[in-house]
């Protein structure tokens, strides 16, 4: 005789044990947890690192694109490069006043920090500041210079600290 097998006692198909609906395994449970957690991270190292990363990627702007933008960059702090203009620079009793020009676009300079010691006329220079009205208030100096001093020079760098270069 044959059995058409549904439902006997031997029959070789599991037993239906259904949960009710809405109920999550335990261990799905713990997975989906993780991956939330996981999203969660990952969202916060992205966040980090596009605002940490995002600052640091901006070199800095000329003074002629400074002065293009100027809108823009309302009073947000950027960096300007430029070359300091013959004739502009002027001490004052709260730091140091000058222009910086580049692409025949000049923009004047407040700094209330201590020029380096190479800062001088016709020498390139980076500046950390904004805009206040029509002046850019820096106050950090970064002076730009090549690798070829020495090459060039070698009489005026002979030694450092006592030792022969």
């Amino acid at each position: 005789m044959f059995h058409s097998g549904t439902g006997g006692a031997d029959s070789s198909q599991p037993a239906n044990k259904s949960m009710p609906k809405g109920r999550v395994l335990p261990s799905r449970r713990r997975a989906r947890r993780a991956w939330a957690a996981l999203g969660i991270v990952a969202i916060a190292i992205g966040f980090l690192l596009y605002k940490g990363l995002g600052n640091s990627l901006v070199y800095f702007r000329t003074a002629a694109g400074a002065v293009r933008d100027r809108a823009q960059l309302g009073s947000s702090t950027f960096r300007l490069e430029g070359v300091v203009v013959p004739g502009s620079i002027h001490t004052t009793t709260s730091g140091v006043d000058f222009a910086v020009e580049s692409s025949s676009v000049s923009v004047q300079v407040h700094d209330t920090a201590n020029p380096p010691q190479l800062f001088q006329p016709n020498i390139p220079v980076v500046l950390v500041g904004h805009f206040s009205g029509n002046i850019f208030l820096s106050n950090q100096i970064m002076v730009k210079h090549s690798a070829n001093y020495v090459a060039a020079h070698p009489d005026r760098v002979a030694t450092v600290n006592g030792k022969k270069l």
